[in-house]
């Protein structure tokens, strides 16, 4: 039978950290900091492979350990704002199965860890590794390790000062370890280990701002280093053996000056020149590596070529003229538009075909060289997800695809994409309906392609697809338009923009994008003109968007504003019919606690509901319409029973509640939801109980008052760790059972299953069916769960469609998350 959970698609980006946080293996993975975890991804088969999990604090850094006979790596390093470093050992092994990945934790820095670099001492990786990792300490550490054993053998302290990067590698025809650092003395020191002990051997100055990225590179029987600071540019540096250097001459012909040491363990003196400055980038230059070397022939050949990173949002490739020698770009490519600050890092396929970048607000850009063009780089599908916690996540009714939001102020559409020649199905973003100036905390979907959003500001605003979007998505999911546009009206807009200094999506329609302004010197001195819009481009897409795209021309308009709360919009929920939306916002008073109820056909306020005394945290709708349920801080539940009759206008009258004497939940009620059949509900606290309520059924008209008729109808579930999130499938076991999906604190989701055992509480009315496991969970808090409306998997044309069920969940951890539940192994 088949594993009861497996993870189908993970939605992440790269950490907000400096340089470092991304790296690329030999093996064809790239590494990648995101939130506590360091997430593996490979871009063939353009899905994670991996979710590594020890850090209790942000990846700033991530490191392969390289191996001196170029090898695949089977190693990497990682350093956090924990202050540990941690040596995992990655041998392909699919962690999705709960298979443990061997880390060794590395601690002692007592601040923030911010670079890392290892490498192998010999070809045996067994025998010794050699660790650098600088930290906001102010330090350099040195780690050794040995067999299984590793330890720090010494520290290099910098005083004041902070190092930005460190690159180990070995001098010239020699197996004396020498270690580069850049630092904020816009200096590069140099040590090499002679005794046993790493010394300060030569200080690189030229830079003249903070150096953000120093990296080596073997060329023959030549070392070479590169370096990049925030003075805009990039030096290479040459090493090599003194004996090699050409005799003095007597003419005045212009040389560099050399800088001489000697290695005392060798009796080996090593000049090292400055080779080239190269310019061209126009602000900080965040990171610069190298090629990786490749065999040709039998031996190892290092391209004399570079990749740097900068803010001035492009990514440059240098390469050295062949006539000439002189360093020149190449390749520029980059950000265009958007609300975008540049690039961090980047880094180069082990086979330099392709580049991967990290921008400032995580997301990971990938272009792929042509194989004619060799200077033409084209965009390719890679990893993408929200940069901070992610609030909501919601199924459209159809189960075709996942809108989230997060507290980075965007909402994100995922999708799987269907290719006609491939049977794997993958998830991508497709769309960023919405980029705001709020961070985001709440969203509804009304209907197929019209959701409502809450951020933190007093106003709802409604969005719905346009056409270029809906055409797009029937490319990408492999549906049909005529199944797609069966309801949608033709006078659809194509698009939108965000006007100048504005928070609204404007719709764009096909004769728009003919009125465009040109610029001219007349109409820039205008402050929109200054400030200008995001013209929207239609394109049709026949595979996910790259982050260009997805920045500039993937909105939605909006069409329509909801006033009315008095603060900051905490939770929104729309019914079944899609003619109601029910909203509350953040409260410390009844008053600003009532929860507001709007038309969507009219778009106008229907009915305040007050009750609660606090803030309501979640809303939920009972599948057939005749309740609303809603739970709240004040650690209590009210239920709202749609009136038949309007003669009093009112559309929804309190039935039941709770109050002080009885009350189960003693802290916040986080969660709430409701069975299929409207019999029951669900109710999820802080005080680590998950409890389901009905006793009379709530399916039933019942005229009259309900106060003592709904109760709890199950044992009291303790989950372990405080409740964040709790959901109930619409479909149930085959043995006719709630299926449960329970969201902690600490991150875990876990499946049980419950069914009521008659009048009296039982205590086998639980059954824990699946924790899910530690690298598949959430790294910190659930926020959201929600179950796929409907059995099978969302791109797939399952034979046994009845065997699946899906499961979205989005965390603090920055994390998007969608599950396969077989739920015959339940």
């Amino acid at each position: 039978m088949a594993a009861p959970v497996s993870l189908c698609h993970v939605a992440c980006c790269a950490n907000r950290a400096g340089g470092g946080a991304v790296s690329w293996g030999r093996g064809g993975l790239f590494a990648f900091g995101s939130c506590h975890d360091v997430v593996l991804y490979d871009p063939a088969a353009r899905r994670v492979a991996a979710t590594l999990r020890g850090h209790a604090g942000r990846v700033n850094c991530v490191r392969w350990v390289r191996r001196r006979d170029r090898a695949s790596e089977t190693e990497l390093i990682s350093g956090g704002s924990d202050k540990q470093l941690i040596l995992w050992d990655w041998n392909g092994v699919e962690t999705w199965n709960n298979q443990p990945v061997k880390s060794v934790p590395l601690k002692g820095h007592t601040e923030a860890v911010c670079a890392v670099d290892a490498l192998y001492q010999s070809d045996e990786p067994d025998l010794n590794l050699l660790i650098a990792s600088a930290a906001s300490d102010s330090t350099v550490r040195i780690w050794s390790r040995h067999g299984s054993e590793a330890k720090c053998i010494e520290i290099l302290q910098f005083g004041n000062g902070f190092v930005m990067d460190v690159c180990l590698s070995f001098l010239p025809g020699s197996n004396v370890p020498v270690l580069a650092c850049g630092g904020d003395d816009c200096k590069i020191s140099l040590f090499t280990q002679q005794n046993g002990q790493f010394q300060k051997t030569l200080i690189l100055p030229g830079h003249e701002d903070w150096i953000r990225g120093v990296e080596w590179a073997v060329c023959g029987e030549d070392l070479f280093l590169a370096s990049c600071a925030q003075d805009c540019l990039i030096r290479i540096w040459k090493v090599c053996t003194k004996s090699k250097q050409l005799p003095e001459t007597e003419d005045d012909s212009i040389r560099l000056k050399e800088n001489v040491f000697t290695v005392k363990d060798t009796d080996t003196s090593y000049a090292i020149t400055l080779e080239s400055v190269l310019a061209g980038h126009e602000n900080w230059v965040y990171a610069v590596h190298w090629q990786p070397s490749f065999s040709k022939g039998g031996s190892m050949q290092q391209p004399m070529r570079i990749l740097s990173a900068s803010m001035d949002k492009t990514v440059i490739i240098w390469e050295p003229d062949k006539e000439s020698g002189v360093w020149l770009e190449q390749v520029r490519v980059g950000e265009v538009g958007g609300n975008t600050l540049g690039f961090f890092d980047c880094h180069f396929s082990p086979d330099g075909s392709m580049i991967v970048a990290h921008a400032f607000h995580g997301a990971l850009h990938l272009w792929k060289q042509a194989t004619i063009n060799k200077k033409e780089w084209t965009p390719e599908v890679v990893i993408s997800g929200h940069f901070n916690s992610v609030e909501d996540v919601k199924w459209d009714p159809e189960g075709e695809f996942i809108i989230s939001v997060g507290s980075d102020q965007t909402t994100r559409l995922f999708a799987p994409w269907k290719r006609k020649e491939e049977t794997q199905v993958t998830w991508h973003e497709i769309a960023r309906p919405q980029v705001h100036g709020y961070d985001m905390r709440c969203l509804a979907m009304v209907g197929r392609f019209q959701f409502v959003s809450g951020a933190d500001e007093k106003v709802l605003r409604v969005f719905r697809a346009p056409r270029n979007f809906i055409e797009n998505f029937s490319n990408i999911t492999g549906i049909s338009m005529e199944k797609l546009c069966s309801h949608q009206s033709s006078d659809l807009p194509e698009g939108a923009t965000v006007p100048a200094l504005g928070l609204s999506n404007k719709a764009v329609f096909e004769g728009d994008m003919a009125l465009q302004p040109a610029e001219d010197e007349e109409s820039f001195n205008t402050i929109s003109n200054q400030y200008p819009e995001i013209y929207f481009q239609p394109m049709i897409l026949t595979e996910p968007p790259s982050e260009d795209h997805l920045l500039q021309n993937t909105l939605w308009p909006e069409i329509q504003k909801l006033y009315g709360h008095g603060y900051e919009i905490f939770c929104v929920a729309c019914n079944n019919s899609n003619t109601v939306i029910a909203s509350a916002c953040k409260a410390s008073k009844k008053e600003h606690a009532a929860i507001i109820l709007w038309s969507t056909t009219s778009w106008k306020k229907l009915q305040s509901l007050s009750f609660h005394n606090l803030t309501v945290t979640q809303l939920a709708f009972s599948p057939n319409d005749r309740f609303l349920l809603a739970v709240s801080r004040d650690r209590n539940w009210s239920l709202w029973r749609k009136e038949d009759s309007s003669e009093s206008g009112a559309v929804f009258a309190c039935c039941s509640y709770t109050d002080k004497n009885t009350a189960v939940h003693s802290r916040i009620i986080w969660s709430c939801d409701w069975t299929p059949d409207s019999k029951y509900f669900i109710t999820g606290s802080r005080d680590k109980k998950v409890v389901i309520w009905g006793q009379c059924d709530l399916s039933v008209n019942i005229e009259g008052n309900m106060l003592d008729l709904v109760k709890p109808c199950s044992t009291v579930l303790d989950a372990g760790d405080s409740v964040t999130a709790v959901s109930i499938s619409r479909v149930l076991t085959p043995d006719g059972r709630y299926i449960v999906a329970v969201g902690l604190e600490i991150g875990k989701i876990v499946l049980y299953t419950w069914k009521q055992s008659g009048q009296e509480l039982a205590a086998a009315d639980w059954t824990t069916c699946v924790e899910i496991g530690n690298s598949q969970s959430h790294a910190l808090a659930v926020k959201r769960l929600c179950w796929r409306h409907h059995a099978g998997r969302a791109g797939h044309n399952d034979q046994n469609s009845s065997e699946w069920l899906q499961l979205a969940s989005c965390g603090a951890d920055h994390c998007v998350k969608v599950f396969n539940v077989n739920r015959f192994a339940l």
